[in-house]
This record gives C-alpha cells, structure tokens and sequence, in this order.
C-alpha cells in the first residue's frame, strides 16, 4: 500500500460479520439507486426544461453533469477509502447522494439542479466501486459467486428499466418525484451500512500528503473527456474549435498522469495503476468498455427505433425491453450459483463465451429487422440480449477479482466501474452520430430512385395520385400529398436501414473483443478475499 498508513483497531466483536446480508441489503439498493439516476431522468427531460425555463440543449446538462462527476470520482474511491475508512466513506456518500436528490427535487431553476446533480454523482461513484469491493471483503469466497451476481443485477437491470419508471413518474407526478424517489430508498441503505459494516482491523489509513498533481490531472483528463463525450453530437465534433481543444487536453492530462502515477517520485499516487499487471483485470477491464458500449448503447437506440420506426407507445416499448431484463436478472442469477462455492461448478470462461455467442445472435436479429416487425420480433432478439448480459457481467466480474490481492480489490472495482461508465458514455455519443449521419447517407442513396423514369417510383406515384383523386382531391393536390408520402416512406426506410447499421456495429464491437476473452485465466482456489474479523 501506496503511502503511510496504519492498522485501523477493531471496533466491533467477532459476531457482527453475521450481519453481511443486511450489508448486501443496503449496498446493492444503494447501487440500484445510483445506477438508476443515470438513465431515469432522460425521459424527464422535455418536462424539466418547460418548468425552468431551459432549451433542450441546456436541459441536456442535468444528464451530463451526472455522469461527468461520476466518472471523475470513481478512480479515486480507492484514495477516499484509504483516507477516510471503508464506513464512513460509504456512509457519507449515501447521505451526500440523499441530500443532492432533496436538492435536485426541490430545484427551481436550472443552475441549482445542474449544481446538486453534479453533488449527486460525485456521492454516487462510491455506491458501485467502493460497495462492490466491499462485498468482495465481508464475504467468504465460497459465497461470491451469488452474492456478486445478486449485486450486480442492479447495476445491468437498472439502466432498462430506467427509461420507464422515469416516463411512469413523469406522467402520473411530476419531474421532481425521480429525485425524491430515493430519499426512502437512500435511508433503508444508510442504515443497513451504519448498522452492520465495520472497517476491518487490518484495514490501512492512509496518512501524509495528497497527490494533488494527479488528483487535478485526473479532474482535468478525465473530464474533458467526458465532456467530448456528452456534447460531441450536439457541437458536431471536430467541428467545433472547443471539443478538438479538449480533446487534446484530456490525452496529454491522462498521458501525464499515467506517467506520474508511476514515477518512483511520486510515493501517494492516488490511482494504483500497478493493480493492471494483473492481466485478468486488463482483459476484464476491456470487455467492461464494451459491456458498456452495449448496454447504454442498446438503451438509447431501442427507444427511439421502437416508437420512431415500429410505432410503439412509451408502455408497449417498456414492456417490450422488459422480458430482457427478466432474463438478465434470471441468468446473472443462475451463474451466480454455478459459479459460487470453493470449487465452480462451470469454467466461468465457458459461460462468457457462451454470452458473447448469444449477444451476437442477438444483435444480428435486430440489425436485420424490417420496416414490418412486429412486437413479438423485437421482444425475442431482446430476451437473447438480456440472457447474454446475464452470462457475461457476473462471469467477467468473477475472472476480474479472481486473482487479485485482496487489498487491490477497491481500485480494481474503481477502474472496473469507470470502464463501464466510459464505454456507457462512448456508446450514447458514437451510435447517436452513427445514426445521424447514417439516416442522411442512406436518405441521400434512396432519394436517386424517386425520380421520374424509375419504373417503381412512376408505379407508386401514379397509384397514390390516382387514389388521392378519387379521394375528391384535385391533380395538383393529389401529386403534391403524393410525394409527401413517398418522401415519407423513404426517409422511414432510411430511418430502418440507419438502425440496422447501429445494432451491426455493436455486433462488431463485440467481435473485436472476443480476444480479450482468452487473456483470462481461471480464478485461483486461494482465498481471494478474507471474510473480516470484526
């Protein structure tokens, strides 16, 4: 361990480790509550910026000044847990998270909102990266392989049914219940933490100087990315003069701070970089950016094809994403079981490839769907995709802390957690301008068949001119509505070809990670983390 430290003394009796259910209790709600706020006020969006007074692209920050708090604190939950303990650290991000929601809900212009979410999401990173490693600590490694599945249905599940609950609460309340919501849920987790989790006596502190170099190159890295990453399709990417600027500025801040979190000068660095040695974490790591990049990536573009393409209501495309975050939760659960115990009852590799299979199947059936799908074509490709999330989080989850020291738990967990998030972040800004710019391509290359001359274009015209005339419509009229129509069907084929592009570049995504998959090795049988001994 980087940095002095000392042995922090135990402060509970021997017995308290029993309460590790009521642990999971508390941290898998507070997961589900901070994964859920990502993606819950998406929908809400419109409402919030009628009542403050916001255009679209200013209301867009609510969303943005979340994620871009998040990911700046979640490398650096590692450095608060050391500086502040296990417990109090994840205590006092529960309450930060619940105050910046009391805040958000009773905002009233859109500078105070933008404020509290950005407190909301620098409180939230602790609730995934620090609770994961944490469950990593307070339970035998017999019982991992359930445990992490049970915590990590939140973290897969949450971001689908986001969208919906968002649109229900909308609906039937108002904007501000998607922030109150998690005032009694932020409670219930609080106390289960207050209660039952205690620092163990070996956990180290540590002491001295901060690393205010790398924290500020981190800040600055970090969050421009982030910033290119949210406002790239609304600024056009590099045309804008500010987001090439940024661009530069995040790759020479990482540059730098990789190189100064390694350098034998620096003797408090607050990354550990040197947990990626470990070459499972790598791979793991690799395969998270594109567990990300589909996940988020699949939640943004389902939506919108949905009820843009295939005419869905807000309910029928909640209802249609459902089953698949059924599936998700079912199979997570059921290689949880495989996988828990001394000795795995399957190879968790096997099972990763199998998800890998399965997600490729899934989105080779959405990338091929027409114009005249139905609800039942949709759902089933989306039951496949959710059973294939499920074969691969908890797998890979389970070969990434496989072999790690137990003391590297925590910044692996941060840099697992980022790796996520960063990829959730690529995969909204890559397919939102892949689609932009594929509807237009396509739009551009159907367009050379709706001229006059073109056997199936004259065909169709004069069929839709003919009976706009019988209609009682005059000729001109008639040619006119005529050619709103075919302008219609064209730009809706464009819309479906564009779509078909999207979910085949995830397809692809997939593929070129499939290697990342044979990096991995099995899991040692030593003890991967001990069980604490309060």
């Amino acid at each position: 361990m980087s940095g002095s430290a000392h042995a922090v003394p135990a402060s509970a009796p021997a017995t308290a480790v029993a309460g590790r259910w009521f642990i999971l209790l508390g941290l898998i709600t507070a997961a589900v509550m901070e994964v859920l706020d990502t993606t819950i006020v998406n929908v809400a969006l419109p409402q919030m910026a009628g009542n403050l007074g916001a255009t679209r692209e200013e209301v867009a920050w609510v969303a943005t000044s979340y994620i871009l708090a998040n990911v700046i604190v979640l490398p650096m939950t590692a450095f608060f847990t050391e500086v502040f303990g296990r417990k109090r650290y994840l205590s006092a991000s529960i309450v930060i998270f619940i105050a910046a929601s009391i805040g958000c809900g009773l905002a009233t212009s859109l500078g105070a909102l933008v404020c509290w979410r950005l407190v909301q999401g620098a409180g939230g990173a602790a609730l995934l990266s620090t609770a994961q490693a944490t469950l990593r600590q307070v339970f035998p490694r017999e019982e991992q392989g359930i445990v992490q599945a049970i915590f990590l249905l939140g973290v897969i599940v949450a971001p689908t049914l986001g969208p919906t609950l968002g649109g229900y609460i909308t609906d039937n309340a108002s904007w501000h219940w998607c922030f109150f919501i998690n005032v009694p849920i932020g409670i219930v987790s609080v106390l289960a933490v207050r209660q039952y989790l205690h620092d163990p006596p070996a956990q180290a502190r540590r002491t001295g100087g901060v690393d205010w170099l790398g924290i500020g190159l981190l800040v600055i890295g970090v969050g421009s990315l982030q910033f290119v990453l949210e406002e790239g399709n609304i600024r056009d990417w590099f045309e804008s003069p500010l987001l090439v600027w940024l661009m530069w500025l995040s790759a020479i801040s990482l540059a730098v701070l990789v190189w100064w979190q390694l350098s034998s000068r620096n003797v408090r660095p607050v990354i550990q970089f040197r947990v990626l040695r470990n070459r499972d974490l790598v791979a793991s790591i690799i395969l998270f950016v594109v567990l990300g990049f589909g996940l988020y990536g699949g939640v943004l573009i389902f939506p919108l094809f949905a009820q843009s393409l295939l005419g869905f209501s807000s309910t029928q495309t909640g209802l249609a994403m459902m089953p698949g975050g059924i599936a998700t939760a079912i199979v997570a659960l059921g290689c949880g079981w495989m996988l828990n115990g001394a000795t795995p009852r399957v190879d968790a590799r096997l099972l990763i490839l199998a998800g890998m299979g399965l997600m490729l199947a899934a989105m080779w059936s959405l990338g091929h769907l027409t114009t005249q799908a139905g609800e039942a074509d949709a759902q089933w490709a989306l039951l496949i995709r959710g059973a294939s999330l499920g074969l691969l989080f908890t797998p890979i989850n389970n070969v990434a802390f496989g072999n790690l020291r137990p003391e590297d738990a925590q910044q692996a967990s941060g840099l697992i957690n980022l790796a996520r998030q960063i990829g959730g972040s690529l995969g909204i800004a890559v397919l939102g301008a892949y689609l932009t710019r594929h509807i237009a391509y396509h739009r551009a290359d159907l367009v050379t068949y709706m001229t006059p001359g073109h056997a199936p274009f004259d065909e169709r015209y004069q069929m839709l001119v003919g009976g706009l005339q019988a209609q009682g419509a005059s000729l001109v009229e008639a040619q006119q509505k005529a050619l709103a129509v075919l302008d219609g069907t064209m730009m809706r084929q464009a819309a479906m070809l564009a779509y078909n592009d999207a979910w085949m570049l995830l397809l692809i995504s997939f593929v070129v990670v499939i290697p990342a998959v044979f990096l991995l090795r099995k899991p040692s049988r030593r003890a991967a983390a001990a069980v604490d001994a309060h």
